[in-house]
């Protein structure tokens, strides 16, 4: 085992940033406000949250996944959070310590445990064929049984899922399909002797949760694709200039960096194409993270996205000295919620700034993810510490192009907004906004409940929880129907 000889310390350790050690279960906790009629299911969001003190670099993508669920029935609310049960984490539970470091550097080839701890299933949740997913960047989903978030282990579509799964697959409520991808930024796998592997694949499930379709798409060099979008009849990719290096990875650097002298594209896909089909479309150098939507409109293909005109991936990161610019991932970027338009007949691209506030964390009503949707909410990110620490949620009308701010409060601060619709909704916002908020005045946390046709006033409800809730990444609201009939 790798030992260091003083504590790692990062300000991804700190604050709420700050991982908790115990797995609690809550049942009828305090309302304050009352839970809105028709408001029934779980709200899940998974984050990462190292079990065991750090040895060895921590960047915050690198922690154990942990799930924390509120559940609202009948009017009665309950907390329970579980890591999730992953190779790397039993094998650490069952040391008692912590075997690897927590960066995103080097392999650690020289560790008697593996070169790393791999999948963590740290990174978001996606809802499809009557299970519900917990997802890492470059593994296997892991299946979670609710209410009670255990690990039912992981899944492979009965062995037809030959690459690795993204964290941000789409699911297309109106055809009942999910599409997703996997990226490989080495270009071979160490798993199959370092066999050349593509940079990039693509796979579509049918709504009955079989794989019906893999394909290759070929790249210049290996990036990283953390994110990518669909529309009614494409899926669109985004080659950004994040830029793998093997030679920085061998000598314990982060092993990406932004290569500004790149351009950024984006590839459209039929949806049921071959990756040879492909049509790529360059615009300026940038990165994006997370998409909002695409759409169609004419013989225009339409995406929205947070853009950042580059990134710091060294402000997540323990091995980077803690400056004050080194910190500074979002708010010196002009993050902000930008419009590329794509025209399929002429091969015309047009990229346009919808809003100028530092945002991420984008998302739409799901049942309209690849349709045109009027609405969209982002978390703003717009503390004063230099961190990704939301002080509130943003609702974008997109049509109008106004947007509405809901505001967490003095020194309160949340993150992802995830819109629940209201049963028997009659427009596309009717519904409300579900998050965790952290509040720095108590050190105590909540779970929120915000009227989507009523951004700008106070929540609804608000429910303390029994513990502090660190900060995290992405959620998702499932029904108490999904949960009732889940397999």
């Amino acid at each position: 085992m790798v030992m260091a000889a003083d504590p790692v310390t990062s300000p991804f350790l700190e604050g709420n940033f700050a991982p908790i050690r115990e797995e609690v279960e809550a049942e009828n906790l305090r309302v304050i406000g009352e839970i809105p009629a028709g408001l029934e299911g779980m709200f899940v969001r998974t984050g990462p949250n190292p079990q065991f003190d750090v040895i060895k670099g921590y960047h915050w993508f690198g922690g154990d996944g942990m799930l924390h669920g509120v559940r609202i029935r009948n009017g009665k609310v309950s907390y329970r959070n579980r890591f999730v049960d992953t190779w790397g984490y039993r094998k650490e539970k069952e040391a008692g310590h912590a075997l690897w470091g927590s960066g995103i550097g080097a392999p650690e080839f020289d560790n008697p445990n593996g070169p790393s701890r791999g999948n963590t299933g740290n990174t978001a949740l996606v809802w499809h064929d009557g299970r519900l997913f917990t997802l890492w960047e470059a593994g296997d989903p892991h299946h979670i049984r609710l209410p009670g978030l255990e690990t039912a282990g992981t899944y492979n579509f009965g062995g037809k899922l030959l690459h690795a799964f993204t964290a941000h697959p789409k699911v297309d409520e109106k055809t009942g399909e999910m599409l997703f991808f996997g990226y490989n930024m080495m270009g071979f796998d160490m798993a199959k002797g370092g066999a050349k592997v593509p940079y990039l694949q693509y796979s579509v499930v049918n709504p009955n949760g079989e794989i019906t379709l893999t394909t290759p798409i070929d790249l210049p060099r290996g990036v990283m694709m953390h994110d990518f979008a669909v529309s009614e009849h494409y899926s669109i990719f985004m080659d950004l200039p994040l830029v793998f290096d093997l030679q920085r990875a061998m000598k314990g650097e982060s092993p990406l960096y932004f290569d500004r002298d790149l351009p950024a594209r984006f590839g459209l896909l039929p949806r049921h194409g071959q990756g040879s089909e492909v049509r790529w479309f360059e615009a300026p150098s940038c990165y994006v993270f997370h998409t909002l939507n695409a759409f169609e409109e004419g013989d225009e293909v339409v995406l929205d996205a947070c853009r950042m005109p580059s990134v710091n991936m060294g402000a997540l990161d323990s091995t980077v000295a803690p400056t004050p610019e080194s910190r500074k991932l979002m708010e010196d970027s002009d993050q902000a919620l930008f419009r590329w338009r794509f025209n399929t007949k002429t091969g015309a691209v047009k990229e346009t700034q919808l809003d100028d506030q530092v945002s991420e964390f984008p998302r739409v009503n799901d049942a309209l993810a690849g349709y045109q949707a009027r609405f969209g909410y982002a978390a703003r990110f717009g503390g004063d510490s230099g961190m990704p620490e939301a002080d509130a949620i943003i609702k974008y009308d997109l049509q109008a192009g106004t947007n509405r701010v809901h505001l967490h409060g003095p020194n309160r601060f949340g993150g992802e907004g995830v819109f629940v619709p209201r049963p028997g909704a009659t427009s596309e916002d009717d519904g409300w906004v579900v998050t965790y908020v952290y509040d720095g005045n108590t050190g105590g946390s909540e779970f929120v409940v915000i009227d989507a046709l009523n951004m700008e006033a106070a929540p609804l409800a608000r429910v303390p929880l029994p513990q502090r809730v660190p900060y995290g990444f992405h959620g998702a609201w499932i029904s108490e129907e999904r949960i009732a009939n889940q397999r």
